[in-house]
């Protein structure tokens, strides 16, 4: 983590998605440490929400700030108030994003492109507004919460493979283009299948919603992966056991992997219930479906 401000002064952290899943996890870990954090996520509602725990588990201080990551401006005026009420920012952890399912073919044109403008466009402005904040202060660490679906692919999940492989390249070229500043650090974490909401708040045109494939991972054990790299800063970080194998897989074998991850996304990462198409929270927030956890069995 860089040096905050003043020797032994709280770290400030700034969470995008920080009202559901893996973001919300972050900020309630980060607050166990005392941390002062800046909540940010599309809905007030849930963001007090998680505010409120976050406070209650021993944050200093918890600020949230509503806002879209493909709002330039909105994302601007997030880290300025950071800024502004505490005088730097030593990390931002960046876990906002939206999914879906169904086939390419078959995806509304802006369902498509909203997913994929959240990974990459709200990276960008996110990267866009804090470096200049990291170069002035000579110091900060940008972790983006990827996905094993940034380094494979998947039927029925273009879109959400489209954004997360475009996301991880935008990671590696800020990670080439702050080499000239030591004291700035950008990460990737990728995690496999987590208990979260984004499942079934995902919108889908596969007549069911989606859910985490195993292993499903706890968001807490996913979090303190994230704590772990603010930490000790490493380029990309895997969150699940298989990842690698799977990756290795999709690389190694292509022909057997294609071959097999139809059917067993079919059967494991596909509930069997019956829906009508839904954009779920692709348009805006749901406040109603958000929350740490999405009441999958987790490890």
């Amino acid at each position: 983590m860089p040096t905050p401000s003043h020797p032994g002064s709280p770290e400030t952290v700034l969470i995008t998605g920080a009202s559901s899943g893996i973001g919300r996890a972050t900020a309630i870990q980060l607050a166990g440490r005392g941390a002062r954090l800046v909540l940010v996520a599309r809905g007030r509602e849930p963001l007090e929400e998680a505010a409120t725990e976050a406070r209650a588990a021993g944050a200093a201080e918890v600020v949230v700030r509503p806002a879209d990551v493909t709002d330039e401006d909105a994302v601007r005026a997030a880290v300025d108030a950071a800024v502004g009420q505490f005088g730097r920012i030593d990390a931002i952890v960046h876990a906002a994003q939206v999914m879906a399912y169904g086939r390419i073919e078959e995806l509304p044109r802006e369902v498509f492109e909203t997913v994929v403008d959240v990974a990459i466009h709200g990276t960008a402005n996110v990267a866009r507004v804090v470096l200049p904040v990291f170069r002035k202060q000579g110091a900060g660490h940008l972790v983006v919460v990827n996905s094993l679906l940034g380094s494979v692919a998947a039927p029925l999940m273009g879109s959400y493979v489209t954004a997360k492989w475009g996301q991880l390249g935008l990671v590696r070229v800020l990670q080439q283009e702050t080499r000239d500043e030591p004291g700035i650090s950008i990460s990737a974490v990728q995690p496999g299948g987590v208990d979260t909401p984004i499942y079934f708040q995902a919108a889908s045109w596969t007549g069911s919603t989606g859910r985490p494939p195993p292993p499903v991972y706890s968001p807490q054990r996913v979090a303190r992966t994230v704590l772990g790299t603010l930490d000790k800063p490493r380029r990309i970080v895997q969150a699940g056991l298989f990842n690698p194998l799977i990756t290795a897989g999709f690389r190694l074998l292509p022909g057997v992997y294609d071959f097999l991850v139809g059917p067993l996304l079919q059967r494991m990462a596909i509930a069997n219930d019956r829906v009508p198409p839904t954009e779920g929270n692709v348009f805006g927030s749901r406040p109603e479906g958000n929350a740490t956890e999405g009441g999958w069995r987790s490890s």
